[in-house]
């Protein structure tokens, strides 16, 4: 079997724990936040769970990640099945709408500060810089920064478009949150088409690097920095 395949193989292999433990996490939190809230939807639909099964979406949760891990387009991305989430039921809408929505980039900052730990403690440990060890925490640290960074992103659906939605005085906030359901469209097309159509034309239009990759990059060596490992 030719080496590069092994390489990949086992890449996909290590990944796939971190990838899996960050989006159920990012999405039970939803749902939790959303219960304290006054909104109990996600719970009597057992949403409310670290069971990854309950959360995994086939193409956004596996199919994607893996094509673009074995792509090399240096781009991590990734989701789940979104947490239900009935607004009006939740005791105040506008403002704990903006704690709904913020609970899941928080446990990804928070997952990537633990991810940060145990990097430190593993390489303290003597594991190699290339192991299997280093590489399960370096990657856990990577893929949660990259989903709260994107997810902090001002565009509905995606939580920070929320947040801004809960924000914005009520006769900016409606014509605002109308962009939802074009929000993941403008996304894929921000993350692959712009960059493809930069390529054909000469121009750098990789939004998503800039927007997403370049703070990721920022906040990554910080953390290495922060534990001597930059």
């Amino acid at each position: 079997m030719p080496a590069n395949i092994v390489r990949d193989a086992i890449e996909i292999a290590v990944l796939a724990l971190p990838i899996v433990i960050a989006i159920t996490f990012h999405e039970a939190a939803h749902g939790y936040v959303a219960r304290l809230c006054g909104d109990d939807t996600a719970t009597r639909l057992g949403r409310v769970t670290f069971n990854p099964l309950k959360h995994i979406d086939l193409f956004g949760t596996i199919l994607l990640p893996v094509f673009l891990l074995l792509s090399h387009t240096g781009i991590l991305f990734g989701y789940a099945k979104p947490v239900p989430v009935n607004f009006a039921a939740l005791k105040n809408p506008r403002r704990d709408m903006i704690w709904v929505a913020a609970a899941g980039p928080a446990t990804n900052i928070a997952l990537a500060a633990a991810s940060t730990v145990f990097l430190y403690l593993a390489l303290r440990a003597g594991a190699a810089p290339d192991g299997a060890w280093v590489t399960l925490f370096l990657g856990s640290l990577e893929i949660n920064l990259v989903l709260a960074v994107l997810n902090l992103l001002p565009l509905p659906p995606l939580d920070g478009g929320r947040v801004a939605t809960g924000l914005l005085p009520p006769a900016l906030a409606k014509p605002y949150a109308r962009i939802e359901p074009y929000g993941f469209v403008i996304l894929i097309g921000a993350l692959f088409l712009l960059p493809w159509l930069g390529g054909k034309i000469g121009l750098d239009l990789n939004v998503f690097g800039w927007l997403v990759g370049k703070p990721t990059e920022w906040l990554l060596h910080a953390a290495l920095r922060a534990i001597g490992a930059a």
